[in-house]
């Protein structure tokens, strides 16, 4: 990624902007996840309720510390499929802005993408409310022009490149006495 774009996508995300970015899994959209009114905007891009949180990506495990409560478990999980298309959903903690994670249930979902433009944004960043680049109930895009045919001028800037494999993060929850699997995809879960 040169210089220019990643100053292009920074300076977009500061002012509550959506990007365009590739991951390890689809090609996405992303907002800066204390934002309110870019979280808003991703929502609405998707033209998605407010009701289904939106994952947070985040560079490390000291990010996804000031989001959610690590407990021994989630850091034994983060540490064996982290960077990787597996989302944790985990406690959050105190004192979150309402739009991250899903107030009302006290989680947040995380992941570590296993892409080096994204992880180098998310570095000079910091966490992002991240999601596939796609309507609600359309196929996922898997490069920054299908994103840019389908969003155009919406998106503030579009890193260019590809989504990894295409299929969505396995997505599992760490809240209850046991894990719960959420959503299948290219981890297979079976234990932390």
């Amino acid at each position: 990624m040169s210089d220019l774009d990643l100053a292009r996508v920074l300076d977009a995300l500061r002012v509550g902007l959506v990007i365009g970015l590739p991951t390890d899994t689809v090609y996405g959209l992303a907002a800066d996840a204390f934002h309110e009114q870019g979280v808003r905007s991703l929502f609405e891009l998707k033209r998605r309720s407010g009701v289904k949180p939106v994952p947070i990506l985040v560079a490390d495990l000291e990010q996804a510390a000031r989001l959610a409560v690590l407990d021994e478990t989630a850091v034994a999980a983060a540490e064996r499929h982290w960077p990787g298309p597996l989302t944790l959903v985990l406690r959050r903690v105190a004192g979150l802005p309402a739009w991250v994670g899903s107030d009302a249930a006290g989680s947040v979902g995380v992941r570590v993408p296993d892409h080096p433009a994204a992880l180098e944004v998310l570095a000079a960043h910091g966490p992002l409310a991240v999601t596939s680049a796609n309507r609600s109930g359309a196929d996922p895009a898997v490069s920054d022009s299908v994103a840019m045919a389908e969003f155009g001028s919406a998106v503030a800037a579009y890193l260019p490149g590809r989504g990894g494999g295409g299929l969505p993060s396995t997505v599992v929850d760490l809240i209850g006495p046991s894990s719960r699997v959420l959503r299948r995809g290219p981890v297979s879960w079976d234990e932390p």
